[in-house]
């Protein structure tokens, strides 16, 4: 028999046992800031795909547990890490929210995580500067007074999960330093 019959024949890779699950869990963590959920959906991926070899059941919970207690991964540290990358490319409160969320995060630690007034402000001129929105629009382009575009703005900057009075604030506004202002305020709505 050849060796292309022979290899044709094979079924894939071995199934997990306990060892080669420590070892693509240890290589997952090593590779990548994770979550404890990320974790979990990674490996019970990895079981669907190749199986299990052991007699009980996968020690899945113990293996997160003890990656915890020796600092692996850290869920806190994560969503923070997390929240702070998508403030400084301008995403809004919500969308931050949504995406630890979305990584299995706590709502305790979501709720933690979630950006000061100020950080949502600075968040949301990142963006405005970055799509050229209200004051930063530029001169030969701007043209504020057609709602079609400002609402168009505001829309963007909400899908950005940026709350209504921010997005508002940024949109009709008209000079760029007093946003600069504003922004740097932990006061109200000065």
């Amino acid at each position: 028999m050849s060796d292309k019959r022979r290899n044709s024949h094979r079924s894939g890779p071995p199934p997990l046992n306990p060892t080669r699950l420590e070892e693509l869990a240890l290589a997952y963590v090593a590779r990548f800031a994770t979550t404890q959920a990320k974790l979990r959906g990674y490996l019970q991926r990895k079981l669907r795909e190749r199986g299990w070899d052991g007699e009980d059941a996968p020690p899945l919970d113990a293996l997160i547990a003890r990656y915890c207690e020796r600092g692996y991964i850290d869920d806190a540290a994560w969503a923070r890490m997390k929240a702070g990358s998508l403030l400084r490319r301008g995403y809004g409160a919500r969308r931050v929210g949504e995406a630890l969320g979305q990584a299995g995060v706590e709502e305790a630690l979501r709720i933690e995580a979630r950006p000061a007034v100020a950080d949502q402000r600075r968040a949301a001129l990142v963006l405005a500067r970055r799509r050229r929105f209200g004051p930063f629009a530029l001169a030969t382009s701007r043209d504020l007074a057609d709602p079609k575009t400002r609402d168009r703005q505001l829309a963007a900057m909400l899908r950005a999960g940026h709350p209504l009075d921010i997005a508002r604030r940024i949109v009709e506004s008209d000079d760029a330093d007093a946003l600069e202002d504003w922004a740097e305020s932990d006061f109200g709505d000065c």
